[in-house]
């Protein structure tokens, strides 16, 4: 249900009239639903402005360059806010299709245009979220520096605060520039697994709910093998249009631990035994 000075709020400033709201699927952070408006239908994230602060602009400003470059469908954020301790962001409603033959191959191309996408150093514009933990855009000159100093000490510092311990991190540090390779930034959506995309009604890709930065490129492709629910035509597609950098099959776990991290301080113990595994290989 829409607290009534919400919905208040949002009919002014968007000049369109609330029908009724109901519940969307796949919220875990956020309350999500649809609402039916005189404009027609309209997708809100709902979330606590104290908690979670600045999460919904951020994640507008992600969408919005993301939605800029014109290469994958992306929904456009058409607005955010706060009424006292609720934040919202309203999103275009995609409407619900099914894969057609080749959209795998579409998603791989498109995919891999949006990560021709450079810029001139690694990082964003903001920080942002990676699901609810926060996440750091300062910017680096070094994809390397980037992945130790914004991604993986961070979580870390995180996980030493949560109770779990990590050896030698200095000398893993060390050695991760041996391994990383000196690309260019490429814009990624950042939180790429099976539940952050949809198919839209015309059979197409759809990204939605990103972590978006200036970050190596491989990132997005580890993070789509860590859990799975891509089809191997995808990165097929992929290499060719953008070939991938030898070497990056035996790079994907490296890329994962940023990932298994921040599973590490969300859900707890039962991801520390993989981060560590992952740590002592490329050790």
């Amino acid at each position: 249900m829409l607290k009534s000075d919400l919905k208040n709020h949002i009919e002014r400033q968007q000049g369109f009239t609330i029908h009724s709201m109901r519940p969307l699927t796949g919220g875990d952070i956020n309350q999500v639903g649809l609402l039916d408006t005189d404009h027609g239908k309209i997708v809100i994230k709902i979330n606590d402005a104290q908690q979670f602060p600045g999460m919904f602009a951020a994640e507008k400003t992600g969408l919005d360059t993301l939605r800029r470059v014109n290469a994958i469908h992306i929904p456009r954020a058409v607005a955010c806010g706060a009424v006292d301790d609720t934040s919202y962001l309203l999103l275009e409603y995609i409407e619900p299709g099914t894969k057609q033959s080749g959209f795998w191959e579409v998603f791989g191309h498109q995919l891999a245009q949006l990560h021709k996408t450079g810029n001139d150093f690694f990082g964003f514009c903001q920080n942002n979220y990676i699901g609810s933990l926060p996440q750091y855009n300062n910017q680096e000159q070094y994809a390397v520096d980037l992945y130790i100093n914004q991604r993986l000490k961070p979580q870390f510092k995180m996980a030493s605060a949560n109770g779990y311990h990590f050896d030698n991190l200095d000398n893993f540090y060390a050695h991760l520039h041996n391994i990383i390779p000196d690309e260019p930034p490429a814009l990624v959506h950042g939180d790429l697994w099976g539940g952050n995309y949809l198919v839209d009604y015309q059979g197409n890709p759809v990204l939605i709910d990103p972590a978006t930065a200036y970050a190596p490129r491989e990132m997005d492709i580890a993070m789509m093998h860590l859990f799975g629910g891509f089809d191997p035509r995808l990165f097929v597609a992929y290499h060719s249009v953008f070939p991938l950098q030898t070497g990056w099959q035996d790079r994907i776990k490296l890329w994962q631990l940023y990932y298994i991290l921040v599973h590490l301080n969300l859900f707890g113990h039962s991801y520390l035994a993989s981060a560590k595994a992952i740590i002592a290989h490329y050790r």
